[in-house]
């Protein structure tokens, strides 16, 4: 997953000498100053939480100044005089903002949670601020209707379309009637949204299964279960096994657990976060935010808030997203059911003549997995430590792209479990910086993404390098065994660093078009389509080694994982696509949701005769995509990219997984090009023609299903 901050203005350094009182002791604040740190990345040993506030206000403060000068400019407007100076507006608060929200997501506190509910509203309306500036706007759409006149290339012109276009989906040309009501919608969802994540964080932190006796661990893997005595033990419950809600503690838990009761706890407490009846209930929050979001549109003249989104995207309008969701459901659907009733059998020898419930569905999943292929995930993870898998991540960037890596030791981060990375070219020439971050905390909200901390741009004719993170929730090392990583969590982790290339190797001029300034439906090909070369058994050899042993991993190990490949695909792709269809009825409404969450999502998930063995990926309490993490009416986009990601990839199997002349063009018509131009056009750029669809059916062994 692709997170990047919203920020109303561009990520640009630069500083004015500055102090903040606290308390009668005057402080030096690190954001006034400039960075002296090593490429001059955040200081983050010098960062305190007081220091947000004040820097965050005056930012506000100097861009407001900034936008003033522009609109007092008694010269005629220019692209230079308005558009670019609109572009390096805001570097003051950029670079505070991009460090406090990436916190918050990756080491959060109360007191940054406080200061995020805070500051909300505040930079809600400084946001208005400047996209209803009547006088600003009227300055913009002078440069916009006379722009033949100021012989733009590609990149100029892509910024000028997307400011002028931002000012009129911002709401510049509505009646001051509607500019006040629109502030208001602003501000409102700025604080739901946020407080919806914080909920969801706070819920899933609360939560532990306690096991006090042995008997109850049976069927855990060993890691799973040293895991758990450690995480006991540093909650004072020494002797005792703590499972919670993180994904690498709870999904195999589900997986391996032979207790079905046990399973049925956990699993509720997980499907039920944020959804009981408590101060962290984000019931009424989701409902919320999606009429909200549909006032919205409305007002902006546009049907729903889908149709707002997607006009800005590949797909264009809801019903060519729909249309893609739809096609897929069926064959989806109809997979998943023979999965269901697999299970059911296998249920029935074990003498359960109850109904497949979803609790049962990943337990079942592996058992007949290792009956029907003689696949058992335990015999795989020895050969995935987080290590040598990072190793074969960076062989295959080194082989691909030519790019080398080196552990950086003196350079500031925000926590002990992060590593830092200089990243060069073949000839060592500087690319940029990488933080990764892979083990959950109760101060890390869950899933995985990528995030910048300074986007690539040129200044003075030099390119300023990225500094972007990857952060996930992978399991963590024992007493007794490294990070052993599932094949999940490998593809994971190739998914997250494609983002992570995006950002890096992106080399255009303007920040506000860099990396992965995309739309939502082409952010995820990058990702996607490192994915592949996880899979691969050439690949695989590189990095999956026994860590242990320093076994490379056998080729009957190989050949099993590539006879199950297709294997529980119904079940994966229709939770997916039953999530992305309910993205989709939240933010398609045409008029104000009446009814509750869970009558809501229900009545969604009826119409597609979604089976009740299984539930959506995201219920609405806790889809933190969509109502805040924005990917509102865009879940899909993972489906969508889906196609390009395979459809891409054949020209790798085709022509050799490393072929130079291929991966040259995917890096310049794709990786460096950020949103300079039409995706589509990009895409076919690389490939020569739009996708196909059938690539992904047959990844998926949908091709075979009636």
């Amino acid at each position: 997953m692709k997170i990047k901050t919203l920020l109303l203005f561009s990520a640009l350094t630069g500083a004015v000498s500055m102090h903040s009182q606290d308390k009668n002791k005057t402080i030096m604040n690190p954001f006034f100053e400039t960075y002296t740190t090593p490429y001059q990345v955040p200081p983050f040993d010098l960062i305190k939480n007081e220091h947000f506030k004040p820097a965050i206000l005056e930012g506000i403060k100097k861009q407001e100044a900034e936008i003033n000068s522009i609109v007092s400019n008694k010269e005629k407007p220019t692209f230079d005089n308005t558009v670019l100076a609109m572009e390096n507006s805001g570097k003051l608060l950029a670079r505070v903002s991009t460090v406090f929200y990436n916190l918050n997501s990756a080491n959060t506190n109360e007191e940054i949670q406080a200061i995020a509910k805070e500051l909300a509203p505040k930079l809600s309306a400084h946001n208005d601020n400047i996209y209803l500036n009547d006088a600003l706007f009227k300055r913009v759409k002078v440069v916009w209707d006379n722009q033949k006149n100021f012989k733009l290339n590609k990149e100029q012109a892509k910024i000028l379309e997307n400011l002028y276009k931002n000012f009129v989906r911002s709401g510049a040309n509505l009646s001051e009637e509607n500019k006040k009501r629109l502030r208001e919608i602003n501000s409102e969802m700025a604080v739901a949204t946020l407080k919806y994540g914080q909920n969801i964080l706070a819920e899933t932190n609360s939560y532990e299964l306690v096991i006090s006796d042995k008997k109850d661990l049976s069927g855990l893997p060993n890691e799973l279960i040293e895991t758990a005595a450690a995480d006991a033990k540093s909650k004072g419950k020494a002797g005792k096994w703590v499972f919670t809600l993180s994904n690498s503690s709870v999904m195999p838990f589900l997986q391996y657990s032979s207790n079905r009761k046990l399973r049925q706890e956990i699993w509720n407490a997980y499907q039920m976060r944020a959804n009981n009846g408590n101060d962290k209930d984000n019931k009424s929050l989701a409902i919320k935010i999606a009429n909200l979001r549909g006032e919205k549109a409305r007002l902006l003249g546009y049907a729903t808030h889908a149709d707002y989104v997607l006009e800005k995207s590949m797909a264009k309008n809801p019903e060519t997203a729909n249309k893609l969701l739809n096609d897929l459901w069926i064959p989806a659907l109809n997979m998943a059911n023979k999965e269901a009733a697999d299970i059911q059998k296998m249920m029935q020898k074990e003498g359960i003549n109850e109904p497949v419930q979803p609790y049962d569905w990943r337990y079942y999943t592996e058992k007949i997995r290792k009956e029907r292929f003689d696949l058992d995930e335990q015999e795989m993870k020895p050969y995935f430590s987080l290590e040598k898998t990072r190793e074969g991540v960076f062989t295959v960037c080194k082989n691909l792209y030519g790019l080398q890596f080196k552990q950086l030791n003196n350079v500031p981060k925000y926590h002990e479990d992060v590593t830092v990375w200089e990243v060069t070219e073949a000839n060592g020439s500087h690319v940029g910086i990488l933080y990764m971050d892979f083990h959950p905390r109760t101060s890390k909200r869950g899933g995985a993404w990528m995030t910048s901390y300074r986007t690539q741009k040129m200044e003075n004719g030099k390119r300023v390098a990225p500094v972007v993170s990857i952060v996930c929730n992978f399991t963590k090392p024992t007493e007794n065994a490294p990070a052993l990583l599932t094949f999940d969590e490998v593809s994971t982790f190739f998914h997250e660093f494609g983002h992570a290339l995006h950002g890096l190797l992106s080399n255009v001029t303007y920040e506000s078009v860099a990396g992965t300034s995309v739309p939502r439906d082409f952010v995820e090909l990058p990702s996607q389509i490192m994915e592949n070369w996880a899979a691969e058994p050439e690949v695989m050899k590189m990095y999956a080694k026994h860590y242990k042993t320093g076994e490379i991993i056998p080729d009957a190990l190989i050949e099993k994982m590539q006879k199950a490949g297709t294997f529980d695909q119904g079940f994966v792709t229709t939770e997916y696509l039953a999530a992305s269809i309910l993205d989709m009825a939240y933010h398609t409404q045409k008029a104000d949701i009446t009814s509750d969450a869970e009558t809501f999502e229900k009545e969604a998930m009826n119409k597609i005769n979604l089976p009740s063995t299984i539930i959506p990926r995201y219920r609405s309490t806790y889809f933190n995509h969509i109502f805040a993490g924005g990917y509102s009416a865009g879940y899909y986009s993972y489906i969508w990219s889906g196609v390009l990601d395979t459809d891409a990839f054949e020209v790798f199997k085709i022509n050799g997984l490393f072929n130079s002349d291929y991966a040259k063009s995917f890096r310049k018509n794709v990786l460096e090009k950020g949103g300079t131009e039409d995706p589509m056009e990009l895409y076919k750029s690389f490939r020569g023609a739009e996708p196909s669809v059938e690539p992904l059916l047959r990844k998926r062994g949908l091709d075979q299903v009636k």
